[in-house]
């Protein structure tokens, strides 16, 4: 789900990826944010280091788009970073687009990162008043500010002290000249894994990225940990006391591929499939084929099939090759928003009783359009819409572009009101019981968007927002 989906409404948020000791450092990067192109598609950038300095290349678009063999050959050397951007915080614009690069008094750095500080107003405005410049409206940059503003310490010493002092979710990749830096905060919200390449070491946001190019996972990067990786190796440094982890959940039912592991290496396909079996379990129905809203809808769709022992059927296809823009052609098309990713198979669903399984609903209007199109041109008999998460009641501020709670219709509507408005025969969310059930060692994840339990405590003009839940 993302600015280029046209009708979906939760946005994913960004993936990184570094490489250190390779010749083909930048190449590797570029097929590394290839394979995490489904975090985001407004931008991407890779930045570079051939031991003595820093070189950067970033555009608004896909990565296919962006980056060529010219434009990889103006990116030498051993090291690299690359972001895929979609904007949580900060307009989409080129700017924006990461990673950041600065010069300061120890030399140059470069910074992508997947998350969000939740404290950006205070700090930026600290900083302003002692009069730093900034050349975006990203949150990221603040982090550059802070290291370079540092007066004691090196590099390490200073980067420390800089994630300190801020609050929020954040998976972050840094880069000097010479070495490679990775952290993560405190909870894990964000997944970040460490693999190694023969003799190079990896950090990326999923482990797809590191299948791509044969290489091997090693292991998560702790919550609160500083990996230093350098022509010496790989040095770990524990920057944060003890917190309690909450990881994203949401990272199971949408946003990571299913073919990845995250969170302590876990398989994203086995949870997806599994929160389909549970969701048969609670929510049963008589019908004659189960169907997906693709792609995220097939894990738990399969789920559900097995489970319930109704078959299951690829009833809506989806055009894959949409571009990033597309003109709507003057003279009104019925459902013409949804058909652009989505078409019925009307020889798969006409007459049938049919149950239509998808990860979540935010507004309800793309569900509503779904349960329209498969009755009206797929000339089904019924249409049961399934949705394998907890009703959605709560915005996210840690690093997912949601809604705001007034426009979550969950938050505003019992279930049966929500099945009206779609137009569906009937409705049925999977618990948040039954997500616990399914999720290993759900005490150690972040379900706000559908308990309203919000794990970082908030300082500025957020708070007023968290308040609605109280």
């Amino acid at each position: 789900m993302n600015e280029n989906n046209l009708f979906f409404d939760i946005h994913e948020e960004c993936g990184i990826f570094g490489i250190f000791g390779h010749p083909e450092a930048a190449n590797l990067t570029y097929l590394g944010l290839y394979a995490l192109q489904h975090r985001g598609q407004e931008g991407a950038g890779i930045c570079s280091s051939d031991g003595s300095r820093l070189y950067l290349e970033k555009s608004l678009g896909l990565v296919a788009e962006i980056f060529n063999e010219k434009v990889l050959k103006n990116l030498p050397g051993h090291i690299a970073i690359g972001h895929n951007r979609y904007s949580t915080t900060g307009s989409s614009s080129l700017e924006n687009v990461q990673p950041l690069m600065a010069t300061y008094s120890l030399g140059s750095i470069a910074i992508a990162h997947n998350g969000n500080l939740i404290d950006i107003e205070r700090l930026r405005g600290k900083l302003e008043k002692d009069g730093a410049i900034f050349q975006t409206t990203s949150d990221s940059e603040i982090i550059l500010h802070l290291i370079a503003r540092a007066r004691d310490g090196g590099v390490h010493e200073r980067v420390a002290n800089a994630i300190r002092q801020v609050s929020g979710a954040f998976s972050i990749l840094l880069m000097s000249e010479t070495e490679l830096i990775a952290l993560r905060d405190p909870y894990g919200i964000r997944p970040l894994s460490l693999g190694q390449l023969n003799d190079s070491y990896i950090v990326a946001s999923e482990t797809c990225a590191f299948d791509l190019i044969g290489a091997t996972y090693i292991r998560d990067v702790e919550p609160g940990e500083m990996l230093i990786i350098n022509e010496g190796g790989i040095k770990s440094l524990k920057i944060f006391n003890s917190y309690k982890k909450a990881h994203c959940v949401f990272e199971f039912i949408y946003f990571a591929r299913p073919d990845s592991y995250i969170f302590d290496h876990i398989c994203v396909n086995t949870v997806r499939k599994e929160l389909g079996r549970q969701l048969a379990r609670e929510h049963p129905v008589d019908a004659d084929i189960v169907i997906p809203v693709p792609d995220s809808g097939v894990p738990a769709a399969l789920g559900y099939a097995e489970q319930s022992g109704i078959p299951f059927e690829f009833g809506l296809i989806r055009n894959h090759y949409v571009g990033r823009t597309f003109i709507e052609p003057k003279q009104s098309i019925r459902h013409f928003g949804v058909k652009i990713k989505l078409n019925p198979v009307r020889e798969i669903l006409k007459g049938k009783k049919v149950i239509v399984i998808d990860d979540s609903i935010v507004r309800g209007t793309t569900s509503k359009k779904i349960v329209k199109m498969i009755r009206e041109l797929g000339e089904a008999k019924e249409v049961h819409m399934r949705i394998s998460s907890p009703p959605a009641i709560g915005p996210c501020f840690y690093g997912i572009d949601t809604p705001t709670r007034q426009e979550l219709i969950a938050s505003s509507h019992k279930v049966e009101e929500i099945r009206k408005y779609i137009t569906a025969d009937s409705l049925g969310y999977l618990s948040i019981e039954g997500l616990k059930k399914i999720i290993p060692s759900s005490t150690n994840y972040c379900m706000a968007c559908f308990n309203s339990k919000y794990p970082i405590e908030f300082e500025s003009k957020k708070v007023s927002q968290i308040e609605l839940f109280s």
